[in-house]
C-alpha cells in the first residue's frame, strides 16, 4: 500500500517544498511536546536526586536507603521496553493518536504527583515504594510515547520531507533539559532555603501546565492519514505484537535495527546529554552550576543542527548520518574527554603526575562493581579501596600482591591500609569504611589533589567548544534517528516494531550507561576508562548498521 499521495495532498506540498504549513505545525508541536515532557522529568529527578534521597529514602539502613535510589532512577528505563510493547500494540490496533494521548496522561499524572507524595517522614516506607511505582509508570508511559509520536509526524510528512518533519521532535530533548534546568534555577532564586524543605515540589506540580497544553492541542487533532486509509480499506493489523516479534523476518529486522543503530544512538546520546555532566562534576570536580551551564550552552548551540541534519537525511539518506557519527566518537571520545580534563581542572592531571595513586591488592579480591539494582555487596579489602577511590573520582595503577597481603593505598609515599569487611556487621563496615575514607581522604588533599576545580584555571571557551563537538555526535545520530526507524517497518505494525529498538536503545543500553561507566572506573582505575562502553557500542553499531541493515531514504510508506 502507497500511501504518500494522501500524506502530501493533506500538506499541501510537493516533494520539493520545505516549508512546513500551519496544519502540521500544530502536528508536530503537539506530537512533540511528549518527548519534551520525557525529558523534562528525566532531569528533573537527575537534577534532584539528592533532594529527593533526603526525602523520600531517610529512616532506613544505606543499602535499603541506595537500593531505593537507585531503582527509583533505574525503574523508568528497565520498563520502558514493556510500555513499547504494551502501547504499541495499542497504537496499531487502536490508532496513533488515541494512544499517544493516553500516553502523554499518564506520563503527566506520574509526574506532577511526585510534587504531593508524602515524604518518608509522613508515610514511611510507603514514600519510597509509591515514588518507585511512579517512575515505573512513568517509564510505561514513555515506552508508548516516543514511537507513537515519531509515527504521527512521520505519517503526516509529505515525500521527501520525513527526516526534517521529525528532525523537530529530536530538538526535544536538549528543550526538556533546558526547561527544567531553568525553571529550577527560578525555583531555587525564588524560594531561597525553602526549596530545600517543600520547594523542590514545584517544578513537578508545573508540569500539569505542559500537561493542560499537551492534552488540549492532542484533542484537536486527527488520526494520522496512513492509519485512517489502513483502517478504511480494512488492512489493519489483527496482532501487531505477533507480527513484530513472532515472525522472524520482521524481529531479525527489529534486532538490527536496535544493534545497527539505536544502541550506537543511544550511548552517544547520553555521553551528550548525561555523562559529560557528570564527568564535570564528579571526577573534574566542577561547580554544578557552572557545569550546567556549559553544557546547556553547548547543547542550545547544537540544537538547530537537529533540524539541518534532517534535512540532510533526506537527500542522502539516514543510515550515513548515523554510521558516521557512530565512528566519530569512537574515534574522539578518549580525546575529547581527556581534553576537558586539562582545560577543566589540570591539577588533577598536575598531582597524578607528582603523586601517583596506585591500588595495591590480590587480584582475586577485586570485582567488577557494575550493580544495577543496588542489591550486592563489596566487602573484600580490594573493593573497599577501590569503591573509596572511585567514589572520590581519583584514577590509580593496579598493582599484584600475593593472597596473604591485605589491600593498601599508596598516595605518592604514603601508605594507607584497607580492611576486609567481609565478616563484619553493618555497623562495624560502616564505621570502618568511614574511617579509611577519612584516611585516605587526607592524603589526598596533602598530596595536592584538589577537592574542586578552581574557576581561575577553567579555560571556558575550549570547554564549551569540546562539549559542543560532543553534542553534535548526539545530534548526527539522534536527528534522522525517528524517520529511519518509522521507514524501517510496515506501517500495520510500525508503531509496535519501531518503540522496541528505540526503548531497548535508550532505555537498557543507554540508560546503564553512567553505572557502567562508573564499575568500569572502579575496577581499572582510569578516570576515562569507562569511555570504552560507548566506544565498543559505537564500533558494533558502525559494523552491524553498514552491512545489515538497509538505507530507507526515498522509500514510499507502505
Amino acid at each position: 500500500m502507497n500511501t504518500t499521495t494522501g500524506a502530501a495532498g493533506l500538506a499541501n506540498a510537493g516533494t520539493k517544498s520545505t516549508g512546513i504549513d500551519k496544519a502540521h505545525r500544530k502536528v508536530i508541536f503537539a506530537s512533540s511536546l511528549g518527548t519534551l515532557f520525557e525529558w523534562y522529568d528525566f532531569y528533573l529527578y537527575g537534577s534532584l536526586a539528592a533532594i529527593i534521597g533526603r526525602q523520600f529514602f531517610s529512616g532506613v539502613n544505606e543499602t535499603t536507603a541506595f537500593i531505593f535510589a537507585l531503582l527509583a532512577f533505574a525503574a523508568g528505563f528497565a520498563v520502558r521496553p514493556f510500555g513499547a510493547v504494551i502501547f504499541g500494540r495499542l497504537g496499531d490496533l487502536s490508532g496513533r493518536k488515541h494512544t499517544f494521548l493516553i500516553t502523554i496522561v499518564i506520563m503527566g499524572v506520574a509526574t506532577a504527583l511526585v510534587g504531593i507524595l508524602p515524604t518518608y517522614a509522613n508515610i514511611g516506607i510507603a514514600a519510597p515504594v509509591i515514588l518507585i511505582s511512579l517512575r515505573l509508570l512513568q517509564g510505561l508511559a514513555v515506552g508508548g510515547e516516543y514511537g507513537g509520536a515519531a509515527t504521527y509526524i512521520a505519517e503526516h510528512a509529505p515525500p521527501g520531507q520525513r527526516g526534517y518533519y521529525t528532525s523537530w521532535i529530536q530538538i526535544t530533548a536538549t528543550c526538556g533539559m533546558i526547561l527544567s534546568l531553568l525553571v529550577i534555577l527560578a525555583c531555587r532564586w525564588l524560594l531561597g532555603e525553602e526549596f530545600e524543605t517543600w520547594g523542590w515540589r514545584v517544578p513537578f506540580l508545573l508540569s500539569i501546565i505542559l500537561l493542560g497544553i499537551s492534552v488540549y492541542i492532542r484533542l484537536q487533532l486527527h488520526e494520522s492519514p496512513v492509519f485512517h486509509e489502513m483502517r478504511t480499506e480494512g488492512k489493519l493489523s489483527r496482532a501487531p505484537l505477533r507480527e513484530s516479534i513472532g515472525r522472524w523476518s520482521n524481529l531479525k529486522l527489529v534486532l538490527q535495527a536496535l544493534f545497527g543503530a539505536m544502541a550506537g544512538q543511544a550511548v552517544i546520546g547520553y555521553v551528550s546529554l548525561v555523562y559529560m555532566n557528570l564527568f564535570l562534576t564528579q571526577t573534574l570536580k566542577v561547580d554544578a552550576s557552572t557545569s550546567n551551564l556549559l553544557v546547556a550552552a553547548a547543547l542550545t548551540a547544537a540544537a538547530p543542527f537537529y533540524m539541518l541534519c534532517g534535512r540532510i537525511s533526506d537527500r542522502i539518506g539516514r543510515k550515513p548520518l548515523v554510521i558516521i557519527g557512530c565512528v566519530l566518537s569512537a574515534l574522539t571520545l578518549f580525546p575529547i574527554f581527556k581534553g576537558l580534563t586539562h582545560y577543566a581542572n589540570p591539577a588533577v592531571a598536575a598531582a597524578h603526575a607528582s603523586a601517583p595513586v596506585t591500588v595495591v591488592a590480590h587480584p582475586a579480591r577485586c570485582s567488577f562493581q557494575f550493580d544495577p539494582v543496588g542489591g550486592a555487596l563489596f566487602t573484600s579489602d580490594c573493593d573497599v579501596a577501590k569503591s573509596a577511590l572511585a567514589g572520590l573520582r581519583i584514577g590509580y595503577e593496579n598493582e599484584a600482591a600475593d593472597a596473604a597481603t591485605t589491600a593498601y593505598v599508596k598516595v605518592g609515599e604514603r601508605t594507607i591500609a584497607s580492611f576486609d569487611g567481609t565478616s563484619l556487621s553493618t555497623e562495624e563496615f560502616r564505621t570502618r569504611n568511614a574511617a579509611f575514607h577519612g584516611e585516605l581522604a587526607a592524603a589526598l588533599a596533602d598530596a595536592g589533589y584538589p577537592a574542586s576545580a578552581d574557576p581561575a584555571q577553567i579555560h571556558y571557551g575550549m570547554l564549551f567548544a569540546l562539549l559542543f563537538l560532543i553534542s553534535l555526535f548526539g545530534v548526527m545520530t539522534y536527528g534522522p534517528i525517528a524517520a529511519w526507524l518509522v521507514e524501517l517497518f510496515p506501517a500495520r505494525i510500525r508503531y509496535t516494531s519501531m518503540s522496541l529498538p528505540y526503548h531497548l536503545g535508550n532505555g537498557w543500553f543507554g540508560g546503564f550507561l553512567p553505572s557502567i561507566a562508573f564499575a568500569c572506573i572502579a575496577y581499572t582505575g582510569n578516570i576515562y576508562s569507562g569511555l570504552w562502553y560507548p566506544v565498543i557500542v559505537c564500533v558494533m553499531t558502525a559494523i552491524v548498521g553498514t552491512f545489515f541493515l538497509r538505507e530507507t531514504h526515498g522509500i514510499a510508506q507502505e
